[in-house]
């Protein structure tokens, strides 16, 4: 099992706006993707239904070495 970290930015930004977000399912999106592609500047996207949430659509955005976990927001417009 890969050892995930987390940005400045991730932890400065996204947990405070964010707050109901969980570490665990970040995790849980970049290990069970239904999709994933890469993104420009070197970053990975994935996104992964979240039953806590729902089951909406949970994006998580990596860095090219697809264990930094960078950002993370519900994505309405994610259509499977």
């Amino acid at each position: 099992m890969p050892e995930y970290r987390y940005t400045r930015y991730f932890e400065d930004e996204v947990l405070r706006k964010r707050p109901y977000l969980k570490r665990e399912w970040c995790i849980r999106v970049i290990e069970h993707p239904v999709r994933s592609e890469k993104q420009e500047e070197n970053r990975w996207r994935y996104w992964a239904p979240i039953a806590e949430l729902g089951g909406r659509y949970l994006r998580v955005v990596t860095l090219a070495d697809r264990t930094t976990i960078h950002n993370a927001f519900p994505d309405r417009g994610f259509r499977p």
